[in-house]
């Protein structure tokens, strides 16, 4: 049985020399951090991986946008699939709208007088979502009538991102790539009323079963499959029950705060899902508890770091 090693730390060190230390702590978070950053560098250098990025939680709101654009654009992610707030946000931003720094100490009738929404300590104007709505009819019209009468949502999201001008927009950069977004629950978010609001007055039938024929044809010719799952929720379940469908995927690691003995999924280890065949047994496996916001960039520039000076 190896022992726990003490981790040391030089003035000067790389995330990737401190990941590496980590490593070596064990099973404890400092361990799972180090081999989290083991198991993505591998899916990132390995180009047997069809790799996917999934993500639920306010990352874009938070700040994570640009770092989710980078991946697409070094072609570390061949899929995503997010939550329709998270495209939300990424379209407010692209509309000339920022999140603002705020507090969590607010008086949130005072802020609904100003018209002010609240992530916890991050503000967004009402303005910008009414924003969203304009802009997003402008861009339905657009789009031909015989195209929206059955239309995935990674589709949608690509005509979407066509018409953007923001060159920091995942949507923008994803049809760019052409990478998929999937998300299979947009109507659950403000971009999905405006949506429904538009399709009361014209054509769109947004198609979920189109999407996850696409996810499936991605996993079925895959090699590998490899996930970095962020946060839990509707992206977690689904890559992973899409994967059930191949045995399972081969390499993931989770970012989550949430606990699993309520039975939930986001809190669920990733070892739990090898009963349902959606991972395989003896795959790379790394659930890592914790705050995502902090988390996610350490991890991906741990290994982007590790993968470059290896070169």
């Amino acid at each position: 049985m190896p022992y726990v090693e003490q981790m040391k730390l030089v003035p000067g060190m790389t995330i990737s020399e401190i990941a590496a230390e980590m490593e070596k702590a064990g099973v404890l978070g400092a361990g799972r951090l180090g081999k989290a950053v083991k198991v993505v560098t591998e899916m990132f250098q390995n180009k047997n991986y069809t790799r996917f990025l999934t993500l639920a939680g306010p990352i874009v709101a938070s700040g994570h946008r640009r770092i989710v654009c980078d991946l697409i654009q070094m072609g570390y992610i061949h899929g995503i699939v997010t939550t329709g707030a998270n495209v939300t946000h990424d379209l407010i931003e692209a509309f000339g709208y920022k999140h603002e720094i705020g507090t969590s100490l607010a008086n949130d009738d005072e802020l609904k007088r100003k018209g002010i929404g609240r992530i916890y300590d991050i503000y967004i104007k009402e303005a910008a979502f009414r924003k969203l709505e304009k802009e997003t009819h402008k861009i339905l019209a657009d789009i031909s009538e015989e195209k929206r009468r059955n239309i995935a949502t990674y589709e949608l999201l690509w005509e979407i991102g066509k018409r953007l001008r923001d060159g920091n927009s995942i949507l923008k950069t994803a049809e760019t790539k052409k990478v998929p977004i999937l998300s299979p629950a947009i109507h659950d978010s403000m971009l999905g009323i405006h949506l429904w609001t538009f399709s009361q007055l014209h054509p769109l039938t947004v198609n979920p079963l189109l999407d996850f024929n696409k996810l499936t044809d991605m996993l079925f010719t895959a090699k590998k499959s490899g996930a970095i799952i962020v946060g839990g929720g509707v992206p977690k379940h689904h890559i992973l029950a899409a994967n059930m469908l191949r045995g399972g995927v081969d390499a993931a690691i989770q970012i989550t705060f949430d606990r699993p003995e309520a039975g939930g999924l986001s809190g669920a280890p990733l070892e739990e899902a090898i009963s349902w065949r959606k991972v395989r047994s003896g795959g790379k496996l790394v659930t890592v508890i914790g705050d995502a916001t902090i988390l996610f960039p350490i991890i991906i520039l741990a290994a982007i770091e590790k993968i470059r000076q290896a070169d």
